[in-house]
Protein backbone atom coordinates (compact mmCIF):
# COMPACT_ATOMS: atom_id res chain seq x y z
CA UNK A 1 0.00 0.00 0.00
CA UNK A 2 2.88 2.15 0.78
CA UNK A 3 4.53 1.68 -2.28
CA UNK A 4 1.30 1.75 -4.38
CA UNK A 5 0.63 5.07 -2.61
CA UNK A 6 4.22 6.14 -3.01
CA UNK A 7 4.12 5.69 -6.73
CA UNK A 8 1.07 7.36 -7.67
CA UNK A 9 2.28 10.61 -5.69
CA UNK A 10 5.46 10.35 -8.07
CA UNK A 11 2.90 10.39 -10.98
CA UNK A 12 1.00 12.99 -9.61
CA UNK A 13 4.24 15.07 -8.99
CA UNK A 14 5.70 14.43 -12.17
CA UNK A 15 2.22 15.53 -14.08
CA UNK A 16 2.04 18.46 -12.03
CA UNK A 17 5.48 19.64 -13.33
CA UNK A 18 4.73 18.76 -16.94
CA UNK A 19 2.20 21.23 -16.61
CA UNK A 20 3.90 23.42 -14.88
CA UNK A 21 6.57 23.47 -17.69
CA UNK A 22 3.67 23.94 -20.55
CA UNK A 23 2.11 26.88 -18.71
CA UNK A 24 5.07 28.79 -18.49
CA UNK A 25 6.51 27.66 -21.57
CA UNK A 26 2.58 28.75 -23.46
CA UNK A 27 3.27 32.53 -21.40
CA UNK A 28 6.66 32.97 -22.14
CA UNK A 29 5.71 32.39 -26.33
CA UNK A 30 2.56 33.02 -26.33
CA UNK A 31 2.71 36.17 -24.53
CA UNK A 32 5.97 37.53 -26.69
CA UNK A 33 5.73 36.47 -29.98
CA UNK A 34 2.87 39.19 -31.17
CA UNK A 35 5.22 41.91 -30.14
CA UNK A 36 8.51 40.35 -31.44
CA UNK A 37 7.46 39.07 -34.51
CA UNK A 38 5.26 40.65 -37.22
CA UNK A 39 3.22 37.32 -37.80
CA UNK A 40 2.65 33.74 -35.85
CA UNK A 41 4.14 31.96 -38.05
CA UNK A 42 7.17 29.50 -36.37
CA UNK A 43 10.43 29.26 -37.75
CA UNK A 44 11.14 25.90 -39.72
CA UNK A 45 14.53 26.69 -40.85
CA UNK A 46 17.71 28.49 -40.19
CA UNK A 47 18.49 31.74 -42.26
CA UNK A 48 21.25 32.24 -44.27
CA UNK A 49 23.27 34.98 -43.47
CA UNK A 50 22.43 37.24 -46.99
CA UNK A 51 19.19 36.20 -45.77
CA UNK A 52 19.43 38.20 -42.05
CA UNK A 53 21.28 41.14 -43.57
CA UNK A 54 18.25 41.14 -46.30
CA UNK A 55 15.87 41.30 -43.49
CA UNK A 56 17.58 43.29 -40.87
CA UNK A 57 17.80 45.98 -43.90
CA UNK A 58 13.86 45.91 -44.82
CA UNK A 59 12.40 45.57 -41.60
CA UNK A 60 14.96 48.77 -39.85
CA UNK A 61 12.56 51.34 -40.63
CA UNK A 62 9.46 49.86 -38.78
CA UNK A 63 11.49 48.49 -36.30
CA UNK A 64 13.25 50.16 -33.14
CA UNK A 65 17.36 50.69 -33.76
CA UNK A 66 18.67 47.81 -31.41
CA UNK A 67 19.57 44.08 -31.49
CA UNK A 68 17.93 41.84 -33.49
CA UNK A 69 16.81 39.00 -31.36
CA UNK A 70 16.58 35.28 -32.86
CA UNK A 71 14.89 32.92 -31.00
CA UNK A 72 16.26 28.99 -30.69
CA UNK A 73 14.99 26.33 -32.49
CA UNK A 74 15.18 23.19 -30.87
CA UNK A 75 15.38 19.91 -32.69
CA UNK A 76 11.59 17.91 -31.79
CA UNK A 77 13.66 15.20 -30.72
CA UNK A 78 15.12 16.93 -27.69
CA UNK A 79 13.98 17.58 -24.26
CA UNK A 80 15.40 20.14 -21.94
CA UNK A 81 17.33 18.90 -18.80
CA UNK A 82 16.48 19.69 -14.98
CA UNK A 83 18.36 22.63 -14.87
CA UNK A 84 16.61 24.08 -18.36
CA UNK A 85 13.16 23.07 -16.22
CA UNK A 86 13.47 24.93 -13.52
CA UNK A 87 15.32 28.53 -15.36
CA UNK A 88 11.94 28.14 -17.69
CA UNK A 89 9.85 28.01 -14.38
CA UNK A 90 11.87 30.86 -12.47
CA UNK A 91 11.98 32.97 -15.69
CA UNK A 92 9.07 35.52 -16.60
CA UNK A 93 7.86 35.91 -19.47
CA UNK A 94 11.12 36.61 -21.75
CA UNK A 95 13.74 34.37 -22.85
CA UNK A 96 17.40 35.76 -22.84
CA UNK A 97 18.82 34.53 -26.58
CA UNK A 98 22.44 33.72 -26.56
CA UNK A 99 25.29 36.09 -27.30
CA UNK A 100 25.93 34.48 -30.86
CA UNK A 101 22.39 34.95 -32.00
CA UNK A 102 22.66 38.79 -31.69
CA UNK A 103 23.26 40.65 -34.82
CA UNK A 104 24.42 44.33 -35.04
CA UNK A 105 23.29 45.87 -38.38
CA UNK A 106 25.71 48.75 -37.52
CA UNK A 107 28.82 47.45 -39.89
CA UNK A 108 26.35 46.85 -42.37
CA UNK A 109 25.37 50.51 -42.32
CA UNK A 110 29.06 51.38 -42.84
CA UNK A 111 30.16 48.94 -45.39
CA UNK A 112 27.09 50.10 -47.69
CA UNK A 113 28.27 54.08 -47.25
CA UNK A 114 31.77 53.68 -48.09
CA UNK A 115 30.71 51.78 -51.35
CA UNK A 116 28.70 54.91 -52.14
CA UNK A 117 32.19 57.03 -52.19
CA UNK A 118 32.32 58.84 -55.44
CA UNK A 119 35.52 57.38 -57.77
CA UNK A 120 36.70 60.74 -58.29
CA UNK A 121 38.01 61.33 -55.49
CA UNK A 122 40.20 57.93 -55.64
CA UNK A 123 41.37 58.80 -58.90
CA UNK A 124 42.71 62.36 -57.74
CA UNK A 125 44.65 61.30 -55.03
CA UNK A 126 46.01 58.64 -57.36
CA UNK A 127 47.40 61.54 -59.30
CA UNK A 128 48.36 64.54 -56.85
CA UNK A 129 51.47 62.93 -54.59
CA UNK A 130 51.79 64.28 -51.42
CA UNK A 131 55.03 66.41 -52.70
CA UNK A 132 52.38 68.22 -55.07
CA UNK A 133 49.76 69.14 -52.19
CA UNK A 134 52.70 70.32 -49.72
CA UNK A 135 54.27 72.79 -52.75
CA UNK A 136 50.75 73.74 -54.09
CA UNK A 137 49.92 74.71 -50.32
CA UNK A 138 53.40 76.49 -49.72
CA UNK A 139 53.06 78.55 -52.87
CA UNK A 140 49.25 79.44 -52.35
CA UNK A 141 50.47 81.08 -48.81
CA UNK A 142 53.07 82.55 -50.45
CA UNK A 143 51.27 84.74 -53.39
CA UNK A 144 47.35 83.66 -52.62
CA UNK A 145 47.15 84.08 -56.41
CA UNK A 146 46.33 80.79 -58.22
CA UNK A 147 47.70 81.94 -61.72
CA UNK A 148 51.35 82.88 -60.16
CA UNK A 149 51.38 79.34 -58.78
CA UNK A 150 50.25 77.78 -62.20
CA UNK A 151 52.97 80.19 -63.99
CA UNK A 152 55.98 79.79 -61.44
CA UNK A 153 55.99 76.23 -59.49
CA UNK A 154 57.08 72.67 -61.11
CA UNK A 155 54.79 70.08 -59.96
CA UNK A 156 55.20 66.20 -60.75
CA UNK A 157 52.65 66.42 -63.70
CA UNK A 158 51.76 69.39 -66.01
CA UNK A 159 48.48 70.68 -64.15
CA UNK A 160 46.56 72.99 -65.88
CA UNK A 161 44.97 76.06 -64.13
CA UNK A 162 41.14 74.74 -63.94
CA UNK A 163 43.02 71.73 -62.39
CA UNK A 164 45.43 73.50 -59.93
CA UNK A 165 41.83 75.29 -58.43
CA UNK A 166 39.85 72.43 -58.20
CA UNK A 167 42.55 70.52 -56.49
CA UNK A 168 42.75 73.79 -53.94
CA UNK A 169 38.93 73.59 -53.52
CA UNK A 170 39.17 70.33 -52.86
CA UNK A 171 41.95 70.79 -49.85
CA UNK A 172 40.07 73.45 -48.90
CA UNK A 173 36.06 71.60 -48.76
CA UNK A 174 36.24 68.14 -49.06
CA UNK A 175 36.67 66.30 -46.15
CA UNK A 176 37.63 63.21 -47.60
CA UNK A 177 40.48 64.78 -49.67
CA UNK A 178 41.80 66.99 -47.12
CA UNK A 179 41.95 64.28 -44.78
CA UNK A 180 43.95 61.75 -46.92
CA UNK A 181 46.01 64.26 -48.24
CA UNK A 182 47.19 65.32 -44.80
CA UNK A 183 47.78 61.75 -43.55
CA UNK A 184 49.71 61.16 -46.67
CA UNK A 185 51.59 64.51 -46.49
CA UNK A 186 52.62 63.68 -42.79
CA UNK A 187 54.12 60.60 -43.91
CA UNK A 188 56.84 62.79 -45.96
CA UNK A 189 60.57 62.09 -44.78
CA UNK A 190 61.68 65.83 -42.97
CA UNK A 191 64.43 66.29 -46.12
CA UNK A 192 61.91 66.01 -48.70
CA UNK A 193 59.90 68.75 -46.72
CA UNK A 194 62.69 71.01 -46.13
CA UNK A 195 63.53 70.39 -50.08
CA UNK A 196 59.84 71.49 -50.72
CA UNK A 197 59.64 74.55 -48.49
CA UNK A 198 62.99 75.73 -49.93
CA UNK A 199 61.03 75.86 -53.72
CA UNK A 200 58.96 78.29 -51.98
CA UNK A 201 57.73 81.07 -54.14
CA UNK A 202 58.71 84.69 -53.27
CA UNK A 203 55.73 86.96 -51.83
CA UNK A 204 55.33 90.54 -53.13
CA UNK A 205 56.50 91.37 -49.48
CA UNK A 206 59.62 89.72 -50.03
CA UNK A 207 60.40 91.57 -52.82
CA UNK A 208 59.94 94.47 -51.57
CA UNK A 209 62.53 94.38 -48.93
CA UNK A 210 64.80 92.56 -51.27
CA UNK A 211 64.22 95.72 -53.98
CA UNK A 212 65.54 98.35 -51.50
CA UNK A 213 69.22 97.28 -51.55
CA UNK A 214 71.03 99.25 -54.16
CA UNK A 215 71.80 97.85 -57.81
CA UNK A 216 75.20 99.40 -57.17
CA UNK A 217 76.00 97.67 -54.51
CA UNK A 218 77.62 94.29 -53.98
CA UNK A 219 75.77 92.82 -50.73
CA UNK A 220 77.37 90.06 -49.02
CA UNK A 221 75.29 87.38 -47.26
CA UNK A 222 75.58 89.82 -43.46
CA UNK A 223 73.44 92.02 -45.23
CA UNK A 224 70.82 89.41 -45.97
CA UNK A 225 71.43 87.65 -42.67
CA UNK A 226 70.33 91.01 -40.84
CA UNK A 227 67.38 91.00 -43.50
CA UNK A 228 66.24 87.72 -41.76
CA UNK A 229 67.12 88.58 -38.29
CA UNK A 230 64.96 91.92 -38.25
CA UNK A 231 62.01 90.53 -40.60
CA UNK A 232 61.07 87.08 -39.29
CA UNK A 233 57.38 87.21 -40.01
CA UNK A 234 57.95 88.43 -43.56
CA UNK A 235 60.19 86.26 -44.93
CA UNK A 236 59.26 82.47 -44.99
CA UNK A 237 61.70 79.67 -42.81
CA UNK A 238 62.66 77.99 -45.12
CA UNK A 239 64.91 81.61 -46.68
CA UNK A 240 69.04 81.54 -46.14
CA UNK A 241 70.79 84.52 -46.61
CA UNK A 242 72.60 82.66 -50.18
CA UNK A 243 68.84 81.93 -51.51
CA UNK A 244 68.03 85.98 -50.85
CA UNK A 245 71.24 86.62 -52.57
CA UNK A 246 70.54 84.71 -55.43
CA UNK A 247 66.80 86.22 -56.04
CA UNK A 248 68.23 89.33 -55.46
CA UNK A 249 70.69 89.24 -58.34
CA UNK A 250 67.50 87.55 -60.46
CA UNK A 251 66.41 91.08 -59.67
CA UNK A 252 68.99 92.92 -60.64
CA UNK A 253 69.12 91.33 -64.17
CA UNK A 254 65.53 92.04 -64.76
CA UNK A 255 65.87 95.78 -64.07
CA UNK A 256 63.51 95.14 -60.87
CA UNK A 257 65.04 96.99 -57.86
CA UNK A 258 63.77 100.32 -56.86
CA UNK A 259 66.67 102.50 -58.09
CA UNK A 260 66.53 100.97 -61.67
CA UNK A 261 64.12 102.03 -64.52
CA UNK A 262 63.89 100.35 -67.94
CA UNK A 263 64.47 102.51 -71.22
CA UNK A 264 61.18 102.46 -72.80
CA UNK A 265 61.58 101.56 -76.73
CA UNK A 266 61.73 104.26 -79.42
CA UNK A 267 59.09 105.04 -81.48
CA UNK A 268 58.55 105.73 -85.06
CA UNK A 269 61.38 105.03 -87.87
CA UNK A 270 64.64 104.73 -85.18
CA UNK A 271 63.69 101.58 -84.11
CA UNK A 272 66.81 99.92 -83.68
CA UNK A 273 66.08 96.12 -85.83
CA UNK A 274 68.75 93.13 -85.49
CA UNK A 275 70.63 93.77 -89.00
CA UNK A 276 71.51 97.63 -87.59
CA UNK A 277 72.40 96.26 -83.97
CA UNK A 278 74.63 93.87 -86.04
CA UNK A 279 76.60 96.70 -87.85
CA UNK A 280 77.26 98.22 -84.87
CA UNK A 281 79.07 94.96 -83.72
CA UNK A 282 82.68 95.83 -83.57
CA UNK A 283 84.76 92.77 -84.41
CA UNK A 284 87.75 93.12 -82.37
CA UNK A 285 85.53 93.80 -79.86
CA UNK A 286 84.89 89.99 -79.63
CA UNK A 287 86.71 87.84 -77.77
CA UNK A 288 87.67 84.64 -79.57
CA UNK A 289 87.87 82.06 -76.77
CA UNK A 290 89.83 78.96 -77.54
CA UNK A 291 88.36 75.76 -77.41
CA UNK A 292 90.98 73.12 -76.38
CA UNK A 293 88.64 70.34 -76.98
CA UNK A 294 88.02 71.46 -80.86
CA UNK A 295 91.82 71.85 -81.49
CA UNK A 296 92.68 68.55 -79.98
CA UNK A 297 90.23 66.94 -82.26
CA UNK A 298 91.75 69.12 -85.41
CA UNK A 299 95.14 67.65 -84.52
CA UNK A 300 94.34 64.21 -84.51
CA UNK A 301 91.99 64.17 -87.73
CA UNK A 302 95.28 66.12 -89.62
CA UNK A 303 98.10 63.31 -88.10
CA UNK A 304 95.29 61.01 -89.43
CA UNK A 305 95.08 62.41 -92.73
CA UNK A 306 99.06 62.78 -93.20
CA UNK A 307 99.59 59.60 -92.08
CA UNK A 308 96.97 58.19 -95.09
CA UNK A 309 98.76 60.22 -97.73
CA UNK A 310 102.49 58.97 -96.72
CA UNK A 311 101.15 55.60 -97.20
CA UNK A 312 100.01 56.27 -100.20
CA UNK A 313 103.57 57.51 -101.53
CA UNK A 314 105.00 54.70 -100.50
CA UNK A 315 102.30 52.43 -102.54
CA UNK A 316 103.21 54.56 -106.18
CA UNK A 317 105.75 52.17 -106.56
CA UNK A 318 104.55 49.63 -106.82
CA UNK A 319 101.95 49.53 -109.20
CA UNK A 320 102.80 48.31 -112.65
CA UNK A 321 100.02 49.57 -114.42
CA UNK A 322 99.38 53.00 -115.62
CA UNK A 323 96.06 54.31 -114.34
CA UNK A 324 95.18 57.93 -116.03
CA UNK A 325 91.79 59.03 -115.33
CA UNK A 326 88.85 59.48 -117.76
CA UNK A 327 88.39 62.69 -119.04
CA UNK A 328 85.33 62.07 -121.90
CA UNK A 329 84.33 59.10 -123.94
CA UNK A 330 86.31 59.93 -126.82
CA UNK A 331 88.95 57.31 -128.27
CA UNK A 332 92.04 57.73 -126.03
CA UNK A 333 95.42 58.78 -127.74
CA UNK A 334 97.68 55.90 -127.19
CA UNK A 335 101.10 55.73 -127.71
CA UNK A 336 103.46 53.89 -129.62
CA UNK A 337 104.09 51.42 -126.59
CA UNK A 338 100.25 50.78 -125.22
CA UNK A 339 98.88 47.88 -126.85
CA UNK A 340 95.20 48.28 -125.22
CA UNK A 341 93.44 50.28 -122.78
CA UNK A 342 90.67 48.64 -119.90
CA UNK A 343 88.37 51.87 -119.46
CA UNK A 344 86.47 52.27 -116.47
CA UNK A 345 84.03 54.52 -115.28
CA UNK A 346 86.49 55.96 -112.91
CA UNK A 347 89.97 55.08 -113.90
CA UNK A 348 91.85 53.55 -117.64
CA UNK A 349 94.15 50.94 -117.16
CA UNK A 350 96.54 50.77 -119.95
CA UNK A 351 98.27 47.72 -121.18
CA UNK A 352 101.82 47.79 -122.50
CA UNK A 353 102.99 43.85 -122.13
CA UNK A 354 101.63 40.93 -123.72
CA UNK A 355 100.35 39.60 -120.50
CA UNK A 356 98.46 41.01 -117.72
CA UNK A 357 96.85 39.59 -114.91
CA UNK A 358 93.57 40.96 -113.66
CA UNK A 359 92.41 41.21 -109.35
CA UNK A 360 92.28 42.78 -106.01
CA UNK A 361 95.81 43.41 -105.34
CA UNK A 362 96.56 42.77 -101.23
CA UNK A 363 99.54 43.15 -98.99
CA UNK A 364 101.17 39.74 -99.84
CA UNK A 365 100.21 39.27 -103.39
CA UNK A 366 100.61 41.94 -106.08
CA UNK A 367 99.08 42.28 -109.65
CA UNK A 368 98.92 44.23 -112.71
CA UNK A 369 95.57 45.67 -112.92
CA UNK A 370 94.21 46.63 -109.32
CA UNK A 371 90.81 46.73 -109.95
CA UNK A 372 89.70 48.09 -106.82
CA UNK A 373 90.80 51.36 -107.62
CA UNK A 374 87.68 51.63 -109.99
CA UNK A 375 84.60 50.73 -107.25
CA UNK A 376 83.99 47.82 -104.71
CA UNK A 377 85.82 44.99 -105.44
CA UNK A 378 85.47 42.55 -102.49
CA UNK A 379 83.68 39.84 -105.10
CA UNK A 380 86.69 39.86 -107.22
CA UNK A 381 89.29 37.16 -106.85
CA UNK A 382 92.59 37.96 -106.11
CA UNK A 383 93.88 36.83 -109.10
CA UNK A 384 90.51 36.95 -111.41
CA UNK A 385 91.88 36.32 -114.91
CA UNK A 386 94.79 37.03 -117.25
CA UNK A 387 94.57 39.07 -120.94
CA UNK A 388 96.91 38.02 -123.25
CA UNK A 389 97.91 38.89 -127.08
CA UNK A 390 98.72 36.03 -129.13
CA UNK A 391 101.38 36.46 -132.28
CA UNK A 392 98.84 36.91 -134.52
CA UNK A 393 96.96 39.96 -132.62
CA UNK A 394 94.27 38.65 -131.09
CA UNK A 395 93.53 39.14 -127.85
CA UNK A 396 91.89 36.58 -125.07
CA UNK A 397 91.02 36.35 -121.35
CA UNK A 398 91.56 33.39 -119.31
CA UNK A 399 89.09 33.61 -116.48
CA UNK A 400 91.26 32.19 -113.26
CA UNK A 401 88.95 33.23 -110.24
CA UNK A 402 85.65 31.91 -109.08
CA UNK A 403 83.16 34.03 -110.29
CA UNK A 404 82.01 34.47 -113.77
CA UNK A 405 83.42 37.17 -116.42
CA UNK A 406 80.76 38.20 -118.96
CA UNK A 407 82.02 39.20 -122.21
CA UNK A 408 79.27 41.39 -124.24
CA UNK A 409 76.90 39.84 -122.07
CA UNK A 410 77.95 36.29 -122.47
CA UNK A 411 79.26 34.57 -119.05
CA UNK A 412 83.08 33.09 -119.37
CA UNK A 413 82.73 30.49 -116.20
CA UNK A 414 86.32 29.91 -114.19
CA UNK A 415 88.89 27.99 -116.37
CA UNK A 416 87.68 29.04 -120.04
CA UNK A 417 88.74 31.87 -122.26
CA UNK A 418 87.34 33.93 -124.52
CA UNK A 419 88.20 36.32 -127.20
CA UNK A 420 87.95 40.22 -126.65
CA UNK A 421 87.55 42.51 -129.75
CA UNK A 422 87.46 46.39 -130.13
CA UNK A 423 85.07 48.12 -127.88
CA UNK A 424 83.99 44.81 -125.87
CA UNK A 425 82.13 45.40 -122.81
CA UNK A 426 83.88 43.43 -119.86
CA UNK A 427 82.00 43.24 -116.39
CA UNK A 428 83.42 41.56 -113.84
CA UNK A 429 81.61 41.10 -109.90
CA UNK A 430 79.48 44.56 -111.32
CA UNK A 431 82.11 46.44 -112.52
CA UNK A 432 82.04 46.90 -115.89
CA UNK A 433 84.95 48.33 -118.61
CA UNK A 434 85.35 48.86 -122.17
CA UNK A 435 88.06 46.81 -123.68
CA UNK A 436 90.04 49.27 -126.11
CA UNK A 437 92.50 48.51 -128.99
CA UNK A 438 95.27 50.62 -130.01
CA UNK A 439 94.65 49.20 -133.95
CA UNK A 440 97.68 51.19 -135.40
CA UNK A 441 100.18 49.16 -133.48
CA UNK A 442 98.33 45.99 -133.34
CA UNK A 443 98.60 46.13 -137.43
CA UNK A 444 102.37 47.11 -137.13
CA UNK A 445 102.71 43.23 -135.11
CA UNK A 446 100.83 41.35 -137.53
CA UNK A 447 102.83 42.40 -140.79
CA UNK A 448 105.79 41.62 -139.22
CA UNK A 449 104.25 38.30 -137.93
CA UNK A 450 103.11 37.68 -141.34
CA UNK A 451 106.92 38.57 -142.80
CA UNK A 452 108.48 36.31 -140.15
CA UNK A 453 106.09 33.57 -141.32
CA UNK A 454 107.06 33.99 -144.84
CA UNK A 455 110.92 33.58 -144.22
Amino acid sequence: MAVAGAQSRSEDEESLGVKDLKRTATQAFGSGVPKRRSSSRSIKRKKFDDELVESSLVKSSSRVKGAQVIEPVRCSGSEPSSSEKKKVTKSGTALTPPLPMVINPAPITKRVKKSKQPLHITKDLGRWKPTDDLLLINAVLQTTDLTSVHLGVKFSCRFTLREITERWYALLYDPVISKMAWQAMRQLHPEAIAAIQSKALFSQTEEALLAKISSTSQPKLDVFQDLLSKHPGVFHPSRTPKSLLVHWQLLKQYYLLDDQSVQPLPKGDQVLNFSDAEQMVDDVKLKESRDEVLEHELMISDRHQKREIRQLEQELPRWQVLVDSITGMSMPDFDNQTLAALRGRMVRYLMRSREITLGRATKDKQIDVDLSLEGPAWKISRKQGIIKLKNNGDFFIANEGRRPIYIDGRPVLSGSKWKLNNNSVVEIAGLRFVFLINLELISLIKAEAAKMTQQ
